[in-house]
C-alpha cells in the first residue's frame, strides 16, 4: 500500500467550512495507520502562507479555501463525506 499525505488549506478556526473539513480528514486518518499523514495548512501563519504560494505558483492561480491536496494536487474543493474521502485515499493507495 502506497503511503499518501494530504494537506488541508486552511484559514483558522473562525472557518467554519475549514474547521468541516479538517474534522472530515481527522476522522478518516486513523483507518489508514502509517499509511497516511495530514496536516492543515494554515494559511494565516508564516508557514502556511509560504505552503499556499508554493501550491498556488505550481497551479497557476491560488487554491481554494478550503481545499484538500493529497500528495500535493488539489483532490476536493469542497469537502467530502467521510466516505468519499476513503474511497479516493483507497483508490490513491493502490496505485
Amino acid at each position: 500500500m502506497k503511503t499518501v499525505h494530504i494537506e488541508v488549506i486552511h484559514e483558522g478556526e473562525h472557518c467554519i467550512p475549514c474547521v468541516y473539513m479538517a474534522l472530515v480528514v481527522a476522522e478518516v486518518a486513523p483507518d489508514y495507520g502509517d499509511a497516511l499523514t495530514w496536516e492543515k495548512v494554515i494559511i494565516t501563519k508564516k508557514e502556511g502562507a509560504l505552503r499556499f504560494d508554493e501550491l498556488a505558483q505550481k497551479r497557476g492561480g491560488l487554491p481554494p479555501v478550503p481545499s484538500i491536496y493529497i500528495d500535493g494536487e488539489l483532490v476536493f474543493d469542497m469537502t467530502p463525506g467521510p466516505e468519499i474521502l476513503r474511497e479516493v485515499l483507497d483508490r490513491m493507495m493502490q496505485t
